[in-house]
Parts: structure tokens; sequence; C-alpha cells
């Protein structure tokens, strides 16, 4: 492993085979914590490329606990995260509102590890319960459209990672890795990354592995839809870049959709927009998120058409009963 630092050190890259060998050693729960926390560094320092996220994620999944709910098609809707920018947990809220619109969501989830509140962290203070066991996590998509897949419970080899990744406190290669090894292994994907160097690398990947994507980046550095500027959208369909006025939307600024300053916090937003109660700009937001992963799953309506579906729905608070039903199955 240390051959592997070196190499980075000197700001090359790895191969694939190369890739997936480091990832098995600095997941096998023997390997020196401070040598990994370095990896960690290189590639925080310096991204990497096609070759080693695919190498990365085929030692990942051979280390994943596989859960089959190919029966329900879900859609996986997960962002990387690392983009410091702390807002609601759009990318889980969009989640319910997809689902509540009919489109079946297997979402991905964990706690925050550069922020102060990850999906896992919300729901977990809500009162779900994680769950393993298929035969749950089936009946939550028979019950409600949406199952929540907790990533620890699944990649159990990367807990004394997962340690290190909290004390660093910045994004790491596992931000990137995070939406690309769902456990269920969904054929269509939705994703929001913190750089236009990774929504490209994603793009070559999902391409290849999935039957549908779309994958999204505001400009000024968020890894969703923020309407706080142009938003760039790659997806099977093409590539195109979007500013809110296109879609007939208002600018939002971020302090509209900055997240709570604790998890308490962060799920008393979390209610009050399900609840259909949040601010204008925050149901915006988080409608558009939802609407750009519905057109992926069924290009057949528009966009805007999409988010004017979400935005009901938000308003009418079926999200919320969703959850409470999500929460006590």
């Amino acid at each position: 492993m240390k051959n592997y630092l070196k190499i980075l050190a000197q700001g090359k890259h790895l191969d694939q085979s190369e890739a997936k060998s480091l990832i098995l050693q600095m997941t096998n729960g023997k390997t020196d914590p401070n040598l990994i926390a370095a990896i960690l560094m290189a590639y925080h320092l310096m991204s990497p490329n096609l070759d080693e996220i695919k190498g990365f994620r085929q030692g990942l999944y051979e280390r994943t606990e596989i859960i089959d709910l190919s029966s329900y098609n879900p859609m996986d809707m997960c962002g990387t995260g690392g983009d410091g920018k702390d807002t609601l947990n759009i990318s889980t809220l969009a989640s319910f509102v997809a689902s509540s619109c009919g489109i079946p969501i297997a979402k991905h989830g964990n706690y925050g590890s550069s922020s102060v509140c990850g999906s896992s962290n919300v729901l977990e203070y809500l009162g779900y319960k994680f769950k393993k066991d298929s035969e749950a996590l089936n009946a939550e998509m028979d019950a409600n459209q949406i199952c929540f897949i907790h990533a620890p419970l699944f990649h159990p080899s990367l807990k004394n990672v997962a340690t290190i990744r909290k004390a660093l406190g910045i994004k790491t290669l596992f931000n990137i890795l995070g939406p690309l090894v769902n456990p269920c292994q969904p054929k269509i994907q939705s994703s929001g990354v913190f750089n236009l160097d990774t929504m490209r690398q994603y793009h070559y990947l999902l391409q290849d592995t999935h039957e549908k994507h779309c994958i999204v980046h505001s400009m000024d550095g968020y890894d969703e839809i923020s309407l706080t500027g142009k938003f760039k959208l790659l997806s099977s369909g093409g590539e195109f870049v979007f500013h809110p006025n296109d879609l007939d939307l208002s600018i939002v600024q971020h302090q509209d959709i900055r997240g709570g300053t604790s998890i308490k916090d962060s799920a008393a937003m979390f209610i009050k927009v399900l609840k259909g109660k949040g601010t204008t700009m925050q149901n915006s937001v988080i409608a558009i998120n939802a609407a750009v992963a519905m057109h992926c799953y069924d290009p057949s309506k528009t966009i805007q058409s999409y988010h004017e579906n979400a935005l009901e729905c938000i308003l009418s608070g079926k999200p919320y009963t969703q959850l409470t039903k999500t929460i006590n199955q």
C-alpha cells in the first residue's frame, strides 16, 4: 500500500487493477489508519480518474452485502456530499417527494462525515429503524414505494474508514464512491456531485452500467440543484445547462436553503418541508430536484411539468404521510 502512496505523491494515477487492490487493502480492517488517512488526503488533493473510480467501485462491491430489489426497478437519489454548503437534506427530501409522485426509490444514505447532518442522521433521529433484512426492505417498497438503505449495514468493511473520514472532516474519495455502490445495484440513478470533473467521471461510468441516469451540479458548487444560479445536467438524454429562469423559476439565495446547525434543527426543517409548510424557496428547490429525477425515470413529460407535480405533492403534505408510514413500517 505504501507503494501506491508513493505513486500518488508523485501526482500519478493508478490503473484499474491497482485501484481495486488499494481499496481492498484500505477496507480489510488491518491497515494502519495513518496510511489510510494519507491516501485519503492524496485523493483530496488529486481527484481519482475514471480507471481508479472503476477499480474502487469493483473492490467495494466485492465487500458489499448485495440486496435484490430489482422487481421494483427502483431509482437511487443520492448526492456525493462534500460541497461544504450545509444545506437542507435536499436529496432525501426530494426522494420522498419523487416516491410520493409514483417513482420507486431505493435511497442509499449514510451519516454525515463532512456535514452536520446526513440522511441517516435525520431519519434515525425521527425514529426510523435501519433494516438489513431483504424481506423488510421489500415490504417497505411494497407499502410505501420507498426504502432507505443505510450504508454501514451493507458496507461493514468501511467501519474503520468511517472513523477516519469523520476525524478528517473533509470530502474524500468515499464521497465520490457513495452514490456508485448502492447495495441493490439500481439500473436508474439520479446523482448530485460536487464538481464538474466528478460529473464527467460519473457520466462515463453510468452510461456503461445503467439503463438511465442523470447527474446534476450547480455551477456555484452545490452537489444538487440549488437554484442559486446556473446548474448543469448530464443524462442519458444529453447535456444541458439551465438557469432557473429557463424553467420559469426564481433565483434562490444560499440562506434560503441553509440546513440546521444540529441534527435536531435539521430534522425539524425536514418535517416542516414534508408537511408542506416549508418556505416557497425551500419547496421550489426540493421540487426541482425531484422533478429532474422523475424526468430521468420517465421522460414522457417535461421537467417543468414534473416540477409542478412535485410542488403540488409537497404542498399536499403527502410526503409527510409517506415518511410516517415508512418510520412505522
